[in-house]
C-alpha cells in the first residue's frame, strides 16, 4: 500500500471521457478537475452557457463548501443533506431552501444558478445527474412534492429511445446517469420499470452497458460507462453505479445486517442466462466483479491520471462499498471500508463536502460508524462544511417513518400537557378549598 495520501482523480476512465456530474459520484468535482474535463472534451459547460464563476468570498449563502460551485453546487448540496438526513442530523433551512431555488422552472437543476431570480433558458445546461441527485435530496428531506414531482416531469421528457438516460439531454445514454436518475425515480415513489420510452424502460438501457459471457473471464459482470465504437469497456465508477441503479436503490442504502449478507457470486453463464439477466441479476455480476477488483488491488480501486501512473481513487472506492453493501455482501464491503478509514483524510479535507457525504454513506450502508471512522467524526466534519445544522434527531430508515416517530412524539407532548391541566386543575381545586376553609 503507498505511504502518500491517494490523490484525487478526475481523469477520463478508460475507453470514454465521462460527464463531469458523473465523475462526481467518485471525485467530489474540484474546480480543477473541471478544467481537466474541459481540456477532455467532456461537455460541462461553454463560454456562453455556463453560470458565472463564484468567487469564495460571494458564496451564496446555505452552501456547502468553499469552493467554486459552478460545476457541482447542486451535486454536492444534494449529497450533504441527504448524507445528514441519513445519520439523523436536521439540515439547515437555509441549505435546503439554496438547493430548491436552484431548479429551473421547467423541473429541471443545473449545477450552479448564480442568480436563481433570473429565469433559465435555452443556454442554460440542465443536468440529468444533478437533477437526480436534487430529487433524492428533496424527497427525503420531505415538504418538497411540487419540485420533486417537477424534476420527475422533466427527467421523463429527456429519457432516450433505449431508455437510458445522459448527463445532457441530446447526448447517447451513459450507465451512471440512468442510473442516478433510477435512483431519483425511486425516491419520487415512481416505478422505474414503468417508465419507458419507445418500449424500453431504464433497467433495458441498464442492462444493455454490461460485459457479458462473451468477455474475458475478468471483466465479465463489469459495466461500461457507454459504449466506444460499438465495445465496452469494464468502468468501475460505471459498475458501482449500476449495482445501485439494477437494484433500484438511491445514493442511501440501508446498512447490511449479517442476517442478510450473501457470498458474491460471479455471473451466470451456463444454459444460455446470459442472455436473460434481469436487472438484479445483472447488478449482482456487477458486484462480483467490483469484490474481485478490490480483492486484486489491495482493497481499493484505482485510477490513474493523464501520464501519472495509477493511484487509488478514495471516491470510487466509497462507492463500491455502498454497492457491495446494497447487494447484501456486507462482509465483502467490510475490507475496502477498513481501507477507506485509514486513507481517506486527506481526500476527503482537499475534496469538500460531497467526499465526506460519500464517506458518511459508505459507513452506513455497510454498517459502520461515520461518527467513529478512523478516530474521526465525518458527520462533524461534513456539517463544518456549511451553515449550521437546524438540530438533531435520531436517525430512520424512511420518511414514513420520522412521520410515525413525529405522531408519537405529538402524541407525547399532547400526554405531557393533559397532565399539567389536570394536576393545574387539581392545584385550583386544593386553592380554592383553602379559601373556603379560611373564609377568604
Amino acid at each position: 500500500m503507498a505511504t502518500t495520501a491517494p490523490q484525487v482523480s478526475l481523469a477520463p476512465r478508460a475507453s470514454t471521457a465521462p460527464t463531469f456530474a458523473a465523475l462526481a459520484r467518485r471525485a467530489a468535482a474540484a474546480l480543477a478537475g473541471a478544467a481537466v474535463l474541459c481540456a477532455a472534451g467532456a461537455p460541462v459547460a461553454t463560454a456562453d452557457s455556463a453560470a458565472p464563476a463564484a468567487q469564495a468570498s460571494k458564496l451564496p449563502d446555505g452552501l456547502y463548501g468553499t469552493k467554486d460551485p459552478q460545476y457541482d453546487g447542486v451535486w454536492r448540496q444534494s449529497l450533504a443533506l441527504l448524507a445528514q438526513r441519513t445519520v439523523g442530523v436536521r439540515p439547515s433551512v437555509t441549505g435546503v431552501d439554496w438547493l430548491a431555488g436552484q431548479q429551473c422552472s421547467d423541473g429541471a437543476f443545473t449545477a450552479f444558478r448564480a442568480d436563481p431570480g433570473k429565469a433559465c433558458d435555452g443556454k442554460t445546461m440542465r443536468d440529468t445527474n444533478q437533477t437526480g441527485a436534487a430529487v433524492q435530496a428533496l424527497a427525503a428531506l420531505g415538504g418538497h412534492d411540487d419540485a420533486v414531482q417537477n424534476a420527475v416531469k422533466w427527467l421523463k421528457s429527456v429519457q432516450n429511445d433505449d431508455g437510458g438516460w445522459p448527463s445532457m439531454g441530446g447526448s447517447p445514454s451513459d450507465a451512471n446517469s440512468t442510473s442516478v436518475v433510477i435512483g431519483a425515480l425511486k425516491a419520487a415513489g415512481e416505478k422505474p420499470e414503468s417508465v419507458q420510452k419507445g418500449g424500453k424502460s431504464p433497467y433495458d438501457a441498464l442492462v444493455a452497458f454490461q460485459l457479458g459471457c462473451d468477455a474475458k473471464e475478468g471483466e465479465r459482470g463489469a459495466f461500461a460507462f457507454q459504449p466506444k465504437d460499438g465495445k465496452l469497456a469494464p468502468n468501475a465508477d460505471a459498475t458501482a453505479a449500476a449495482v445501485l441503479g439494477g437494484l433500484g436503490d438511491g445514493f442511501v442504502v440501508s446498512p447490511a445486517g449479517k442476517d442478510v449478507n450473501q457470498p458474491v457470486e460471479p455471473l451466470k453463464c451456463a444454459g444460455g442466462e446470459d442472455k436473460k439477466r434481469d436487472p438484479e441479476q445483472a447488478a449482482q455480476g456487477g458486484a462480483a466483479y467490483l469484490a474481485s477488483v478490490l480483492a486484486a488491488g489491495d482493497q481499493h480501486l484505482k485510477s490513474a491520471m493523464p501520464g501519472a501512473e495509477d493511484q487509488p481513487d478514495v471516491g470510487n472506492t466509497a462507492d463500491a462499498v455502498v454497492a457491495l453493501a446494497a447487494a447484501s455482501h456486507g462482509d465483502a464491503a467490510q475490507k475496502p471500508l477498513q481501507w477507506l478509514e485509514k486513507n481517506s483524510a486527506d481526500w476527503a479535507k482537499e475534496a469538500g463536502p460531497a467526499a465526506y457525504a460519500q464517506l458518511v454513506l459508505a459507513a452506513h450502508a455497510a454498517g459502520g460508524d461515520p461518527r467513529k471512522f478512523g478516530g474521526a467524526d465525518l458527520v462533524a466534519q461534513l456539517n463544518a462544511t456549511g451553515p449550521k445544522p437546524a438540530g438533531s434527531s435520531a436517525p430512520s430508515a424512511t420518511p414514513e417513518k420520522d412521520a410515525q416517530d413525529q405522531d408519537e412524539q405529538d402524541s407525547g407532548v399532547w400526554w405531557i400537557v393533559g397532565i399539567v391541566f389536570v394536576a393545574s386543575v387539581g392545584a385550583g381545586f386544593l386553592l380554592s378549598g383553602r379559601r373556603k376553609k379560611s373564609g377568604v
